[in-house]
C-alpha cells in the first residue's frame, strides 16, 4: 500500500518509531538496526510492508530496500511471522543474514530472541532453496570478473550470491562488483561496501 512514509521522529521506543507527515503520526514497527539509524526530530524516509488483517493494520517499516528485502524473505519461511521476522533484524544486520543463509551458519539467526534451532534451520533450508530457484546460477555469476585466483573468484561468488538475497538482479551484482577490488576483504566486507555504494 505505502512504498515508503517521509517524515519527522517524534518517538523512538524498542522496535517502534513514529513519523509525523503533515500532522499524522504514522506508528511504524521498525527493527533495532533501522531504530539505531534515525533521531529524534530529524527528517527520515522508511521503506515500509504493510501488514493487513480483519483485526489489524500494522506498518513496518526498514532504513534501506536491503533490509525490506531480508524481511520479506523472511516472512515467506512456513511458521516465520512479523515478530520473528523483526526480532531476527534486529539482532543481525541484512549482510549478516544473507552470509548465514548462504554458508548455512544457524548461529545468527539463534542468536535472535524466540528464534529456536527448529526455525532457524528451516529458514536457512527454505531460503537457500528459494534463492537457487530464483537467481542465476554460479558459473553465470561468475562471468565479467577478473579470474586472478580461485580464492578472489570464490569469494566474488558468494558475495553474488549474497547480494542476490538481498534482491539484487544480475545485472546489478555484476556492476557492483566489477569495480570492487576484493583483494583483502572477507566475502561480508564486500557486501557491506556495495551496500554502502548501493546501486539501488
Amino acid at each position: 500500500m505505502f512504498y515508503y512514509i517521509e517524515g519527522t521522529v517524534t518517538v523512538l521506543e524498542q522496535n517502534l518509531a513514529v513519523l509525523d507527515v503533515g500532522g499524522v503520526g504514522y506508528r511504524i514497527n521498525a527493527s533495532l538496526n533501522t531504530i539505531s539509524s534515525l533521531e529524534l526530530g530529524s527528517r527520515a524516509k522508511l521503506y515500509t510492508y504493510c501488514n493487513i488483517r480483519e483485526d489489524a493494520f500494522d506498518i513496518y517499516g526498514f532504513y534501506d530496500l536491503a533490509e525490506k528485502r531480508c524481511y520479506e524473505l523472511l516472512i515467506s519461511v512456513s511458521g516465520v511471522g512479523p515478530k520473528a521476522a523483526m526480532s531476527i533484524l534486529s539482532s543481525c544486520s541484512p549482510a549478516e543474514l544473507a552470509m548465514a543463509i548462504i554458508g548455512g551458519d544457524e548461529r545468527p539467526l539463534v542468536a535472535a530472541p524466540g528464534i529456536g534451532k527448529r526455525t532457524a534451520q528451516r529458514i536457512i533450508l527454505e531460503l537457500k532453496d528459494k534463492i537457487s530457484k530464483e537467481n542465476i546460477p554460479e558459473a553465470k555469476v561468475r562471468e565479467g570478473f577478473v579470474k586472478t585466483s580461485v580464492s578472489r573468484e570464490k569469494k566474488s561468488a558468494d558475495a553474488a550470491a549474497a547480494l542476490a538475497v538481498l534482491g539484487y538482479t544480475s545485472g546489478e551484482i555484476n556492476a557492483a562488483l566489477k569495480d570492487v577490488d576484493t583483494e583483502g576483504l572477507s566475502v561480508e566486507e564486500i557486501i557491506r561496501l556495495v551496500l554502502k555504494n548501493s546501486v539501488k
